[in-house]
């Protein structure tokens, strides 16, 4: 067994023009990580070409806390080009990312990453859907997020109960085996991780997690379902990751 201690992780923050909520979010997070956890961690605020003073943040934030806190800056919008880059090029034992809304309780944090330490799992998700769960959020939300995973559970027959809750975590092994077979970079990136590693054969650990809709969310829900829709059709007729023979 692992002495946790050694254990590497990196917390990615995806953020697109988020210079209100930044600082905030990461001295939250920061000292969540100080007084909970006992591997080694960084945070990586990952900036989708944010046209604010989010990157101008980021360096500041990077500058007040060396070795805790760092960034990458992207020239290109996109949550999965962003945790793409981020993952790759990480040199950690488990990846991880959340929303920079905090919307997930960090309480699961800890679970989250313990489930894939000398464990058989390589992939840990948040889930809003799964028993014990406590989530607050709008009803066009609540309703769309049920259908999409409905669908999904109708094409794929998976076995997870939540795909987008952005509140997730994964081995390096499995960022090396599934992420180059990923082919989207922005919101349907969560689906097609998940889907792409029940096909290859990885179970997947969730977590229950207490969750609140963040009124002030600059996502379109209607076309992100939507391209997401395009997605899971676009994976459930590929041969990526089928076995062959």
């Amino acid at each position: 067994m692992r002495d946790t201690k050694q254990v590497r992780v990196d917390v990615v923050i995806p953020v697109y023009n988020e210079e209100k909520d930044l600082e905030r979010s990461v001295h939250t997070l920061q000292q969540f990580l100080r007084e909970h956890v006992d591997y080694q961690w960084r945070i990586v605020i990952a900036d989708n070409a944010s046209r604010d003073r989010t990157l101008e943040i980021a360096q500041e934030l990077s500058k007040r806390y060396p070795g805790e806190v760092t960034y990458i800056h992207l020239d290109q919008k996109g949550r999965g080009r962003a945790l793409r880059k981020a993952w790759t090029e990480s040199d950690a034992d488990i990846l991880s990312y959340m929303d920079v809304d905090l919307s997930t309780d960090l309480s699961a944090f800890p679970p989250l990453i313990n489930s894939l330490i000398d464990s058989e799992y390589d992939v840990a998700i948040g889930s809003r859907l799964k028993k014990g769960a406590q989530v607050q959020r709008g009803l066009k939300r609540e309703i769309i997020s049920r259908i999409y995973n409905l669908i999904i559970k109708l094409m794929f027959c998976n076995k997870f109960s939540d795909a987008q809750c952005g509140f997730k975590a994964v081995t390096r092994r499995a960022v090396r085996e599934i992420v180059p077979l990923i082919k989207d970079q922005a919101w349907f990136f969560d689906s097609e991780l998940l889907l792409l590693a029940e096909r290859l054969g990885y179970k997947i650990y969730e977590v229950p997690v207490k969750w609140r809709d963040d009124p002030d969310s600059r996502v379109n829900i209607l076309n992100t379902a939507w391209e997401d829709i395009k997605g899971l059709f676009r994976v459930r007729f590929s041969r990526v990751g089928k076995k062959t023979g």
